[in-house]
C-alpha cells in the first residue's frame, strides 16, 4: 500500500512539473516579401 502512495505522489509531482513547464515562444519574424514577377514589374514600373 505504501508503494501505491509513492506512485501517486510521484505522478502528482510529475503532472505539476509538466503543467509549469514554459511554452516555446512564438515565431515573431514577419514573412518574407513576395517577389514580383516580370509582368508585374513592367506594369508597375518598379525596379
Amino acid at each position: 500500500m505504501q508503494r501505491a502512495g509513492h506512485l501517486v505522489l510521484a505522478s502528482v509531482l510529475a503532472l505539476a512539473l509538466a503543467a509549469c513547464a514554459s511554452q516555446p515562444s512564438p515565431d515573431l519574424t514577419p514573412p518574407t516579401a513576395k517577389r514580383l514577377d516580370a509582368k508585374t514589374t513592367l506594369e508597375s514600373g518598379r525596379r
